[in-house]
C-alpha cells in the first residue's frame, strides 16, 4: 500500500475510533502501541497524530498524547452554539419564503425514525450518532450547507460527553417521538411549531444540560 495511503487510513481509523467514544481520555496514546495496534510503523502514525493534534481532538501530556475532554465552560460555550446552529435552520426558512426544505430528505429521514417508533432500539452510547444524523439531515435540508458543516463540526466535539446521554430507555424513547413530531411540523410546514418544538428538544434548560455533562464526564474520567 501507498505510504500516503497508508498514513490516512491510520488516521481516518483512530479518528473513528476517538470520535466514537472507543478511545478513553485515559487511554495513552503512543507511536509504539499504536504502531503496534495497527501493524505499520512509526511514521504513518506520527503523522496521524499530529493531523489529529491539528484537528483538536488530541493533546499532548508528558507520556505522548491523549484524547481532549472540553472543559464544563468550554462544553457549556459549545452546546449554546450547537442550539443556536440548530435553531437556525428552521428560522431562515421563516424569515425567508423562498427558502424551501428538501421535502424527500426530510421524508425519508421521517421514514426512519418511525421505523425506530415500532422497533424502539435498545439504550446505547451509539445512539448519539442516530441522533447526530437526525439533526444534520434537518439542517441539510434547509439549503445552507455551510451551517450544517458547522453543526456536524460542534457535534463531533461534544459527542464523547453527549454519548453518554442515551444509556436509559426513557431518553431514546422521548428522542424518537420528539424527532417524529420536529419532522412532522416542518413536513406540514408548521414551522413556527417546528421551531418551537426543536427550541424544546435541544435548548432544555442548560442547567439541566451541564449537569448530564458534569456526570457524564466523571464516567469519562473513571473508564479504563
Amino acid at each position: 500500500m501507498a505510504s500516503g495511503s497508508l498514513r490516512e487510513q491510520v488516521y481516518q481509523q483512530l479518528r473513528d475510533e476517538i470520535l466514537n467514544g472507543r478511545v478513553s481520555p485515559r487511554e495513552r496514546l503512543t507511536e509504539p502501541k499504536l504502531s503496534k495496534a495497527f501493524e505499520v510503523s512509526r511514521t504513518p502514525v506520527r503523522e496521524a497524530l499530529s493531523r489529529l493534534l491539528s484537528d483538536g481532538l488530541v493533546e499532548r501530556t508528558d507520556f505522548g498524547y491523549a484524547v481532549v475532554v472540553p472543559s464544563l465552560a468550554a462544553l457549556r460555550d459549545l452546546y449554546e452554539l450547537r442550539i443556536t446552529l440548530e435553531l437556525r435552520g428552521i428560522a431562515r426558512a421563516i424569515e425567508n419564503p423562498q427558502v424551501q426544505h428538501d421535502r424527500d430528505l426530510l421524508g425519508a429521514e421521517l421514514a426512519r425514525w418511525q421505523e425506530m417508533r415500532d422497533v424502539v432500539p435498545d439504550p446505547d452510547p451509539s445512539f448519539v450518532v442516530l441522533d447526530e444524523g437526525f439533526h444534520r439531515a434537518l439542517s441539510q435540508a434547509s439549503g445552507n450547507g455551510q451551517l450544517t458543516d458547522a453543526l456536524v463540526t460542534v457535534n463531533q466535539k461534544i459527542r464523547a460527553v453527549r454519548m453518554h446521554d442515551f444509556i436509559e430507555d426513557e431518553r431514546i424513547t422521548a428522542t424518537v417521538e420528539e424527532h417524529i413530531e420536529i419532522l412532522d411540523l416542518v413536513l406540514g410546514e408548521r414551522l413556527g411549531e417546528a421551531l418551537t418544538a426543536l427550541h424544546r428538544h435541544v435548548g432544555e434548560s442548560l442547567e439541566v444540560v451541564m449537569e448530564r455533562a458534569s456526570h457524564a464526564m466523571a464516567r469519562m474520567a473513571v473508564a479504563g
